[in-house]
């Protein structure tokens, strides 16, 4: 596997890790309730998705509330990984130069 297909694969995996904690955060922000800075859980997810936040907030403009910027974020990574899936990949597989057939069939 060449470097460039493995950088795509490496960063498609690293937007699906970060989405599926955004939703894990945003699900314990609601289950928790009050108690959520105490739980342990949603602490370690804070810890993993506030460089994912600080980016987001970064790239929105200043009008965007600070309420709305987790939502914000979560749509910024879903649109990365739909850009790797359905634009990078098959773009880097059509050409030619890169032997995609492990992906493909699904083999590691």
């Amino acid at each position: 596997m060449q470097i460039e297909l493995l950088l795509i694969v490496i960063l498609k995996a690293l937007a699906e890790l970060a989405f599926l904690f955004l939703l894990g955060r945003g699900l314990l922000y609601v289950l928790a309730g009050r108690k959520r800075d105490g739980n342990l859980f949603y602490r370690v997810f804070c810890i993993v998705t506030n460089p994912v936040l600080r980016a987001a907030r970064w790239l929105t403009p200043r009008m965007v509330l600070d309420n709305h910027i987790p939502l914000v974020a979560l749509v910024l990574v879903a649109w990365v990984w739909l850009a790797l899936v359905l634009w990078a990949l098959p773009a880097m597989c059509s050409s030619g130069r890169y032997d995609c057939s492990a992906l493909i069939e699904g083999k590691r």
